[in-house]
């Protein structure tokens, strides 16, 4: 089978390419830009396409044209499928053509779906089960981010609720059909395609629906909307709620309650609690012992920029975590606080999606940063002319965040002297973004905080 991805250099697009060349595909692609590391993957994969468009190279011999979120709808490679005939959909569409045959575990949630999943992947890797998977973040463990084989009878995914591809604007998890469906819990994001809480929470409602008939959803009993969801959705399918565990911090580790006794955890937060919790459900109804999770666990460590680690010096510690919706930035705060007690927090959030940058959604983000000492806002000047977004001044964050004391970096160097001048001991710094704080090192600014 012969397959082309337009906008290959895409975080999974580029992945799904290199996992079907393994699985024997034919496969090419195009992209006007791509970055690292999609570019160094798909070199060494012997699939990096010359950048541009080339609509000659779609020929009759295409089986299909798998369409990226980058993609234009005027694409000249998308028109010339179009002309020609060839079938062309997204890839999660393509994912669910690929694994019809398969358990479907697909995992959603407006926060925690890269983690769950990870764990999920985890401990079933720990216990030698074969499966496929997508995750949204390079794990340690894993060479690439999706994998898709012939044999394995089980798929791990991490289902987005953001749009599948300028064409098909439904959700990319309405379109997996899961065997087990989970959600973490629901807080608005995505306000540029869904301008209404209730849009947003419809999306939810309709991922329950698509859920096989006899099969389970995994629901987050401690979130108000979801549980009014679970409660009014009337599919025949199994419902199996979860709770965060009780847990303990001794000397900086974090050790979570069981039968088995107590627990000790790589990972720390109440979010992270949570979501082992859920990874933990998941797994007991794919037939996983409680002993095989509970001994796999323990040595799970963080997935890529989630509450991880960057630097440390003999008093302070900085962590960086991919958050950006009120909910996370809440969160990821309250865990730096409770597992690193009587230390100040110095928290610098990057304002980077277009709901974050949209100021009828910045009221949402009102007393999200009240447990840190040092709150701070980093917003690139490019991403605001990227997205068409008003200027923001720093009284309007300021006003936003209910927080006075809030400082607003409009460039990088504002946030390197920020940093540079600020005294280490007895605070320790967190940063949290979705994007990449203009594509920095963070490993230097760390050092800039910890080492005068």
């Amino acid at each position: 089978m012969r397959v082309h991805f337009i906008a290959i250099g895409g975080s999974i697009m580029h992945n799904l390419a290199i996992a079907l060349a393994k699985k024997g595909y034919i496969i090419s692609g195009s992209d006007d830009h791509i970055y690292e590391p999609s570019r160094t993957n798909l070199a060494v994969a012997g699939l990096l396409p010359p950048e541009g468009w080339f609509p000659e190279r779609i020929t009759p011999d295409i089986d299909a044209v798998v369409v990226g979120m980058h993609a234009k709808a005027d694409n000249p490679e998308l028109l010339k499928a179009k002309e020609l005939g060839i079938r062309i959909c997204s890839y999660p569409e393509f994912i669910y053509e690929q694994t019809k045959e398969k358990m479907r575990v697909v995992i959603g949630g407006s926060h925690g779906k890269t983690t769950i999943t990870s764990m999920i992947m985890h401990v079933l890797k720990a216990i030698g089960r074969d499966f496929d998977y997508l995750v949204g973040a390079k794990l340690d463990e894993f060479e690439y981010m999706v994998k898709l084989t012939k044999d394995a009878p089980l798929i791990v995914i991490e289902g987005d609720e953001y749009l599948a591809s300028p064409m098909d604007q439904r959700p990319k998890f309405h379109l997996y059909r899961p065997n087990i469906g989970l959600i973490s819990g629901i807080a608005w994001d995505h306000v540029n395609v869904f301008p209404t809480f209730e849009t947003y929470v419809n999306q939810f409602r309709l991922f329950i629906k698509s859920i096989e008939p006899k099969g389970t959803l995994v629901y987050n009993k401690e979130d108000k909307t979801l549980q009014e969801l679970v409660l009014e959705d009337q599919s025949k399918i199994n419902k199996h709620g979860y709770r965060t565990p009780e847990y303990t911090i001794n000397k900086g580790i974090t050790y979570m309650h069981t039968h088995l006794g107590n627990i000790p955890l790589q990972v720390f937060g109440k979010h992270n609690l949570s979501n082992i919790a859920a990874a933990f459900t998941v797994c007991e109804w794919l037939g996983v012992e409680r002993e095989a999770f509970y001994a796999a666990i323990k040595q799970f460590r963080a997935a890529s920029r989630r509450l991880e680690y960057v630097a440390s010096n003999n008093d302070s510690v900085v962590y960086q975590d991919f958050a950006h919706t009120p909910a996370k930035l809440r969160a990821s705060i309250h865990a730096l606080k409770e597992q690193f007690p009587g230390k100040a927090l110095v928290a610098i959030i990057e304002l980077h999606t277009y709901s974050s940058l949209n100021e009828d959604y910045l009221s949402e983000y009102r007393d999200t940063m009240k447990e840190a000492e040092y709150p701070a806002v980093f917003i690139n000047q490019e991403a605001l002319k990227q997205r068409n977004a008003g200027s923001i001044t720093a009284d309007t964050l300021k006003k936003a965040f209910n927080q006075p004391n809030l400082e607003y970096f409009s460039s990088i160097e504002r946030m390197k002297h920020y940093l540079q001048d600020l005294e280490p001991d007895g605070k320790n710094l967190l940063f949290m973004s979705s994007g990449n704080y203009g594509g920095v090192n963070l490993v230097n600014f760390a050092d800039k905080f910890l080492f005068k």
